[in-house]
């Protein structure tokens, strides 16, 4: 299956050996660690690390309320995989990721989903609205 890339990023990320699970299949949770990779990348490369001695750090304290995905062929073997991501929607206080799991030659699509982001206060673990920094960096990913 041949899948179209939307606008967005592709960061392509590592399967090991420890990812497969009995089965010598991708194990069912490391999806979210795909993903989880692919986003730190990018946004470090941009200037947005998830580390807190940066000084804007609280402008990006988001947590995850919601993860949901949808698994089209098992992932088989060690090596690159590509995974495709973008923002389908920028709330007030939130964020909503799009993405898709893909062969390292984009021919087949392995899995998909969506990912809503909430940005909390660091101090009250409330929600708070998301900056005008962020909402700029963030731009560059809405489809």
């Amino acid at each position: 299956m041949t899948t179209a890339v939307e606008p967005g990023h592709i960061e392509q990320v590592q399967i090991h050996f420890d990812d497969l699970d009995a089965m010598g299949v991708l194990h069912n949770g490391r999806y979210v660690l795909l993903l989880e990779r692919a986003l730190a990348a990018y946004w470090s490369e941009r200037g947005w690390p998830f580390d807190p001695a940066v000084p804007h750090f609280a402008d990006i304290f988001f947590v995850v309320r919601e993860f949901t995905i949808t698994y089209h062929l098992p992932i088989t073997t060690v090596g690159p995989i590509d995974v495709h991501f973008w923002l389908d929607h920028i709330g007030t206080t939130s964020l909503v990721y799009g993405f898709r799991v893909l062969s390292a030659d984009r021919s087949v699509l392995h899995a998909e989903g969506r990912r809503v982001q909430i940005k909390i206060d660091p101090a009250t673990l409330r929600p708070t609205p998301i900056g005008d920094d962020v909402r700029e960096a963030c731009t560059g990913l809405l489809k």
